[in-house]
Formats: structure tokens, C-alpha cells, sequence
């Protein structure tokens, strides 16, 4: 059954980069366990000359790289940040975009003016790069625009 979007109901990973995510807290977190008990599956299932098939990102989330990193940041309970219809950032936590190379994705501390995303950034996305290292992803931390860290980060070969 579609939800009059075209799309059928399900899932929505949180990127941070669009709104929160529907529902209560604990609906939310049990569809993020019922998620991620599906990616480790898919791993179990297609990782098959891994010598440890749940340790390496599968196809699917290399193909998916947003998605995929968005989903093990979540369950790792960082919050993601959420923007309003204005398209700026009314929750301080991670957002998650496309970098323009395959398979790699930019992790980012975002919250609203005079939230202090700033000054936890260093302290958050090294919490985001644990979590992503745990479920073998790669995650490099660089300075950008007006010294602001982020993570790239790209599946583990």
C-alpha cells in the first residue's frame, strides 16, 4: 500500500538533513533495532568471502552510503539533527550527505543558531566515528569552511 507519495510506508532513515522522525521515541527506536537487525542480515547473507561477514559494510550500503551511515549512527542513539521549512537546522545533532565520491559520505554536527553545535562537534563526531569504525566504516576527521570538523567517511576495504 503507498502512502500518496507514490512511495510505500516503511522505514525513513534520519539524515539529519530533512525533518524528525514521525512517531514516539520508543516506536522509533524499536524501527531503528528492526532496521539495523536487517542491514546485519543482509551482511550475514552477501558477505560471504569476508572472514567475518558482519565486520565489513555490505553492497547494498556501499551503494547506499547515506542511508546506510545515517542508519548505524542512529542506532548507536546520536541523535540526528532535523531542519524546518525554512531548511535550517531546529535540532542540534549529526546530518549525513553525499560527498560527490562513490561510496563515501560526509557526517557533520549541525544544530540551530546559539545551540552550541560548535562546540560539541569535536567531542560528537568522534562519538559518530566510534560507532562507524565498530560497524566497519572508515571515518577521517577534517576541518572546513570557518574551521569546522566534519567526517568523511567510506566503507573499510
Amino acid at each position: 500500500m503507498e502512502d500518496g507519495t507514490g512511495h510505500a510506508p516503511g522505514f525513513a532513515v534520519a539524515t539529519g538533513a530533512g525533518g524528525a522522525p514521525a512517531g514516539s521515541a520508543r516506536e522509533r527506536e524499536r524501527a531503528v533495532a528492526v532496521a539495523l537487525e536487517g542491514l546485519r542480515e543482509i551482511r550475514r547473507l552477501t558477505n560471504t568471502r569476508a572472514d567475518d561477514p558482519l565486520s565489513v559494510p555490505a553492497a547494498w550500503e556501499r551503494h547506499q552510503p547515506v542511508r546506510a551511515v545515517a542508519l548505524v549512527l542512529e542506532a548507536a542513539g546520536i541523535p540526528p539533527s532535523a531542519v524546518g521549512a525554512d531548511g535550517r537546522p531546529v535540532a542540534t545533532g549529526y546530518r549525513v550527505r553525499l560527498t560527490g565520491q562513490p561510496a563515501a559520505v560526509r557526517v557533520e554536527w549541525v544544530g540551530p543558531p546559539g545551540s552550541g553545535a560548535g562546540y560539541e562537534e569535536q567531542a560528537a563526531l568522534g562519538r559518530c566515528a566510534a560507532a562507524l569504525r565498530r560497524m566497519g566504516w572508515e571515518a577521517l576527521e577534517y576541518r572546513g569552511p570557518r574551521r569546522r570538523r566534519y567526517l568523511e567517511v567510506e566503507p573499510a576495504p
